[in-house]
Parts: C-alpha cells; sequence; structure tokens
C-alpha cells in the first residue's frame, strides 16, 4: 500500500519591525531558523542597515513586468555579504517593488549552501513559469554540488520557502494551474466541479477553481462594448487582456473569446470582466449541471468536510 503524505498546519510568524503593517516584516515558521526579511522600496535602506543583511543569504527583487503588464518579474541572487549585493542588484533593475533577504537566525547557512540555493531557487521559478526572470545566467543544481546531507538539509530549506513566500505576496515558486500548463485540458481540477455562466445575452463562460485559484477556460466568451451604465472595477484588467491577446474577437464578433486560459484573483474578478459591470462572482457563478451557485457550493462543501472531522 502506497504511503500518502498527510497534509498538517504550520504556525507562520509575521514580526512587523515597524509596527505597522506597510514597514519592514520579518516572516519565519515556527521552529525553523530560517529568517524571510520583506521590505519595500519605502523600506529598502532599513532592510540593507538590518543585521541579517551582512549575513550569506539570498535575496529576491519582485514587482511587475515592464513589458508584460499581466505579468510579474523577478530577480534571484546570493551573497556572502547580502547588503553589498542587493545593493547593487537594485540599481540595476527598475521593475522591483519589493525586496526580500533569505538566511538563517543562527548564520548557518554557509556560501556552497546558498549557490545552491540560488540554482533551485531559479530552477523551481522557472518550472512554475509565474514570474519572468530578470537572471542572465541561469546556474545548474547538479553543478552546485553539496554533500548528500547538505543537499537533503537545503531541500528542506526550500520546502519552507515555498510555504512562506506566498505568504508575503510572492508566489513565485507555486506552479501554475494545470489548467494554464496544458490548455486543451478542460478535466476538472482537484476532484471539483466546474463552473459556468449563462447570461442572457447567450455569452457563455466556463471556469475551475485549483489550489485557491479561479481559473476562466479557452474558449469562454465575455461581453463586448455591452454600455451598461456604471463603473467597472475590472475595466482596466479587461483592456489589458485585449492588448495581449488573451480576450480575442473576429472583426464583426459581438463578443470576445478566451485565447487561452486565465488565472483571476477572485470569481467577481471573473464575472466583472465577462459581464462588462461589476458583480459577485459568487452569486454568477453556478455549477455545471446543477443550480448550486459558487457560494452555496463553498457552503456546502465546508459543511461536508467540517462532518467528516
Amino acid at each position: 500500500m502506497s504511503e500518502q503524505t498527510e497534509a498538517f498546519g504550520r504556525t507562520i510568524q509575521l514580526f512587523l519591525v515597524d509596527g505597522v503593517p506597510s514597514g519592514l516584516i520579518i516572516a519565519s515558521i515556527h521552529g525553523w531558523t530560517g529568517s524571510v526579511l520583506v521590505a519595500s522600496q519605502a523600506t529598502f535602506d532599513k532592510l540593507r542597515a538590518r543585521p541579517e543583511a551582512d549575513r550569506t543569504g539570498l535575496y529576491i527583487l519582485f514587482g511587475p513586468d515592464p513589458d508584460d503588464a499581466l505579468s510579474m518579474r523577478a530577480y534571484i541572487g546570493e551573497a556572502d555579504c547580502v547588503k553589498d549585493r542587493i545593493n547593487q542588484s537594485a540599481e540595476n533593475r527598475a521593475f522591483w517593488e519589493t525586496a526580500v533577504i533569505i538566511t538563517t537566525s543562527d548564520e548557518a547557512l554557509t556560501k556552497g549552501h546558498v549557490r545552491y540555493l540560488e540554482a533551485r531557487l531559479i530552477e523551481v521559478a522557472g518550472e512554475a513559469g509565474r514570474v519572468k526572470l530578470d537572471n542572465g545566467q541561469l546556474p545548474k543544481p547538479d553543478r552546485r554540488r553539496l554533500p548528500e546531507a547538505d543537499r537533503a538539509n537545503m531541500e528542506a530549506f526550500l520546502s519552507n520557502l515555498r510555504v512562506i513566500l506566498p505568504v508575503v505576496g510572492l508566489d513565485l515558486l507555486k506552479p501554475k494551474p494545470r489548467a494554464l500548463a496544458a490548455p486543451g485540458d478542460t478535466a476538472k481540477a482537484d476532484g471539483g466541479p466546474k463552473f459556468e455562466i449563462r447570461h442572457w445575452s447567450e455569452v457563455q463562460a466556463t471556469a475551475i477553481e485549483e489550489d485557491g485559484e479561479f481559473v476562466v477556460l479557452e474558449g469562454s466568451q465575455a461581453l463586448k462594448n455591452a454600455g451598461y451604465v456604471g463603473a467597472n472595477s475590472y475595466g482596466e484588467l479587461k483592456k489589458e487582456l485585449i492588448a495581449q491577446g488573451v480576450l480575442t474577437a473576429d472583426e464583426g464578433a459581438t463578443v470576445y473569446t478566451f485565447a487561452k486560459p486565465y488565472v483571476f484573483t477572485s470569481p467577481s474578478a471573473a464575472s466583472a470582466v465577462i459581464l462588462d459591470r461589476n458583480s459577485n462572482g459568487r452569486r454568477e457563478w453556478r455549477v455545471v449541471g446543477s443550480k448550486l451557485t459558487y457560494h452555496e457550493w463553498q457552503e456546502q462543501k465546508t459543511k461536508q468536510e467540517d462532518a467528516h472531522e
């Protein structure tokens, strides 16, 4: 019988150095010696002044991709003294909005460790495909040799980074939803249902939810020039989706079509783009083959999970 990995909870500690959410943040996992320091451009000097910045470690510069408004860009580096190297990298890259330093409280990371982790972070981020890497060189992990025990320790370190980086707003290591990796495959995600919008205008759209992300599938439609009076909070996003070729329309067509799947931040963001107006996606989307709204499906799912506990 194959052994299944049991999911378990973790305690993530977020220390607000300045006492405010907009200030410098230090994140860690209970029982882990690793530290992740997060700064904005406004708190970058405070980040460099921290004692952790004098240690051997890694750093990440993260922000919008200037060449693609729908994408993010990242630079990953390592250094014996992170403070000097991150400053040089930041001066040479205008795209970044968030700077992160990764080190340990016990100064256990060696040059060999961070070189290996740098290569692995670049490799995993490249495979995930969520960001465009600004690194000119892409080092291979197998050329960053470590003793077997050290490699195992660094893989455990990387596993913790996979957990903690999304919490502080960096999802560069998280794999893309399967619907994006294989656009032609519209199979159910995570064993869950498909959702649909069937509007009176005959516009139809289909979506799935995978690992907490709402993905509108290729071939779905969106209203064109609907003429609704009132604000649409996602109007700029829709314009960008059209500009980037995610939403396309043949000459004379009355609707846009999703040329490829797209991940939205919420069901409401998706329905607002599709219906060309602000809307409550939790009510607009319904389970395919059912009258259940997304909201009702979520409530039902929660009750079932509670009943099994």
